[in-house]
C-alpha cells in the first residue's frame, strides 16, 4: 500500500517538505479550498519536477472541471459528489480521449507543448487516472456499475459524507462504517481496479492495508499544522494556549 499527502493550499514550501519526507503522491483538495488557476499550474509544474504524482479533487462532478485539471497535466482527477452512473457518465468520459471518452485535445502542458505523436491519445488515456468518489448513498448503491465504466480507473472513498448520506450521525470508523468500506473494497477487487481511502488513524490505515487499498492518504496540511503548533506550545513553559484542544 502506498501513502499520500492531502494538500489544502498551493503551498510550494510545504510541497518541498513533503517531497523531502519521501511521500510521492499528493491529493490537492481544490473542491474545498483556494487554489487560484495560476497557483494550480505552479503547483503541478513544481510537483512534477520533484517527481511527485499529483491528483486534483476537482470542484464538482462537471466535465469542465475534469477538462481543466487534465489540461494542467495532473496524474489523475478525483471526482466528488458522484451519484448514480447515469448522471455521472458524461463527467467520467471527459477524462479520456475518444473513442474511449469525450476529452478534448489541447496542445498545452498536458501534451508537453508538442504535436501529438501516433500513440499520444492512447498513452494519455492510460496515464490520466479517473477516480470517482464514492461518498453518496447513490454512488454506494451503484458502485459496481461505476467501476465497470470504461473511463473509470478506480474509486476514492469519501467516508465522512458517505456515512452521513447513509443515514448515520457522522463517521467514526464504527462497525457500520467498516462494513460500508469493506463492501466498496470488495467491489473494487472484483472489478480489478484500485481503491483509495483517507486513513488518518492507525486503525484505518491497518484496515486499508488488510483490505488491499492501493493508496491511503495519511497526512493532511491543516492537521499537521495544528498538531505541530500544539507540540511547540506544549514544550514552552507557561505558553498561552498550550495544551488547548484541537
Amino acid at each position: 500500500m502506498q501513502h499520500a499527502f492531502w494538500m489544502s493550499t498551493p503551498n510550494l514550501d510545504l510541497l518541498e517538505i513533503v517531497a523531502a519526507q519521501g511521500l510521492r503522491t499528493l491529493v490537492c483538495d481544490v473542491e474545498h479550498n483556494a487554489f487560484a488557476p495560476d497557483r494550480r499550474e505552479a503547483l503541478v509544474v513544481a510537483a512534477r519536477a520533484m517527481g511527485l504524482a499529483v491528483y486534483f479533487k476537482i470542484e464538482a462532478p462537471e466535465p469542465v472541471h475534469v477538462q481543466r485539471a487534465a489540461d494542467l497535466g495532473v496524474d489523475g482527477v478525483i471526482i466528488p459528489h458522484v451519484g448514480r452512473l447515469a448522471g455521472a457518465a458524461a463527467t467520467l468520459a471527459t477524462a479520456k480521449y475518444p473513442p474511449l471518452g469525450s476529452r478534448s485535445y489541447a496542445a498545452g502542458r498536458s501534451a508537453r507543448f508538442a504535436p501529438p505523436d501516433a500513440d499520444f491519445f492512447q498513452r494519455s488515456n492510460r496515464a490520466l487516472r479517473c477516480l470517482p468518489m464514492i461518498e453518496t448513498a447513490e454512488a454506494f448503491a451503484d458502485v459496481e456499475a461505476i467501476l465497470a465504466h470504461d473511463c473509470v480507473d478506480g474509486i476514492f472513498i469519501g467516508p465522512f459524507d458517505l456515512a452521513l448520506t447513509r443515514g448515520r450521525a457522522g463517521y467514526g470508523f464504527t462497525e457500520a462504517d467498516q462494513a460500508d468500506l469493506a463492501r466498496l473494497a470488495q467491489a473494487a477487487r472484483a472489478a480489478g481496479k484500485p481503491w483509495w481511502l483517507p486513513a488518518w488513524r492507525p486503525a484505518e490505515q491497518a484496515f486499508a492495508q488488510a483490505q488491499g487499498a492501493e493508496m491511503a492518504v495519511v497526512a493532511a496540511e491543516h492537521d499537521i499544522m495544528a498538531r505541530g503548533l500544539r507540540q511547540v506550545l506544549a514544550a514552552v513553559p507557561g505558553a498561552e494556549g498550550a495544551g488547548a484542544a484541537a
